[in-house]
């Protein structure tokens, strides 16, 4: 399945994600009534790393239906802005924000490509840039991909939008699915299975997806990338920001694996079966 990267690679992962909306608003996954009752969907590794957001600006990039965005502002983000290059995603996530009650000053929403959030968001850094999990494979270009989060981190020197300011700067925090779990067998992740430092696309046809398995779906196709953890950090660290933390996690939000057992909400190996790591989160701050 690994390919040279097609040449339709963004039109192809927009369809799919533009076909799934409404089926993602409609799961038990995202379970938006809960959402609207006050549920988090935030992880608690999360919200411990990312700290206080009180009076803070925050982007999310890739934000989808903007569950995620719309929590840190009930966490106290004084403004968040959510990304995402599928339409009907941004216009869920507006009608949602409406719905609870956000003024378009304190959440709004830009449906854009990653690459072009520099020139699509409205404003030119945030105290918080976020990336949320499940969003790093569907980018060819990791390089491009942290030099454009990097320059949308407030510098030392600018005048940050938050009501206290930080003389260090704003921070990019990422958390995201471990490449390593991507490299072993589907069935029960206890061998190798395929190449982790692959470069070429990684082309498959599943129908439906990880929020409605049964309901028929017409775009299948997906192109996706896997990016090692060295290569996200260096590139990072090459767009100017320093390296804070890089946290290992052994477990994850979905039964990726047979094996895997759901424990206090979260799924992770037996007991009995040694570690690995399948989620991983960092944080790097803009210094000067």
């Amino acid at each position: 399945m690994y390919s040279p990267t097609p040449s339709d690679w963004r039109e192809a992962n927009r369809k799919r994600w533009d076909e799934r909306v409404p089926l993602h608003l409609a799961s038990e996954y995202y379970d938006l009534e809960a959402f609207r009752s006050g549920k988090d969907p935030l992880r608690p590794f999360e919200l411990a790393e990312v700290g206080d957001v009180t009076g803070r600006s925050l982007l999310h990039l890739q934000c989808h239906i903007g569950l995620d965005t719309l929590s840190w502002a009930r966490h106290g983000a004084s403004r968040v802005v959510g990304l995402d290059f599928s339409e009907p995603a941004v216009d869920a996530a507006r009608d949602l924000a409406a719905e609870l009650g956000f003024t378009a000053d304190q959440a709004s929403f830009v449906a854009a490509d990653v690459y072009d959030a520099a020139s699509a968001v409205p404003d030119s850094s945030y105290d918080i840039v976020y990336t949320g999990v499940g969003a790093l494979c569907w980018l060819p270009d990791i390089q491009r991909w942290a030099e454009t989060a990097a320059a949308l981190v407030a510098s030392p020197s600018s005048q940050l939008r938050s009501s206290r300011g930080d003389p260090n700067g704003g921070f990019l925090y990422l958390s995201e699915f471990h490449p390593l779990a991507d490299i072993l067998d589907d069935a029960t992740g206890s061998r190798i299975a395929y190449d982790y430092f692959a470069r070429d696309a990684w082309i498959e046809e599943t129908p439906g997806g990880y929020a409605d398995m049964t309901t028929p779906t017409v775009h299948n196709r997906t192109v996706e990338w896997q990016h090692p953890v060295g290569e996200v950090v260096s590139a990072l660290a090459a767009a100017g920001l320093r390296i804070d933390f890089l946290h290992e996690h052994d477990t994850t939000l979905f039964e990726r694996f047979g094996s895997l057992e759901l424990r206090d909400g979260v799924y992770q190996f037996p007991a009995d079966r040694p570690r690995i790591p399948l989620m991983y989160s960092l944080r790097a701050s803009k210094v000067r």
